[in-house]
């Protein structure tokens, strides 16, 4: 249960949620991701509680890095192309 929580962060800001393994981190990430929504209160962007967002959008606008990193089974070079279309080679390898 989180409890009367309240954090800023400005525009373009990378903010890491760091804490000890049950404090709620995942909650707060899978809350400001809308998989599900609060009992009580609200989540707010720029004033605007996100339930009144589309889920899409409001998506496509977080980046999120999961504490687990997760590969596909297919080869390194098509983890590294996942998600990102006309990837080269030479970026593959680069990366």
């Amino acid at each position: 249960i989180l409890n009367g929580l309240n954090v800023e962060i400005k525009r373009g800001q990378t903010v890491a949620l760091v804490g000890s393994s049950g404090c709620g981190k995942s909650t707060v990430i899978q809350l400001i991701q809308r998989f599900y929504d609060p009992l009580e209160g609200a989540v707010m962007i720029d004033g605007t509680d996100i339930r009144q967002l589309n889920i899409k959008w409001l998506r496509q606008h977080i980046g999120v890095v999961s504490q687990e990193p997760v590969l596909f089974a297919l080869t390194i070079a098509e983890n590294i192309r996942y998600g990102r279309e006309g990837v080269s080679q030479a970026e593959i390898e680069t990366a």
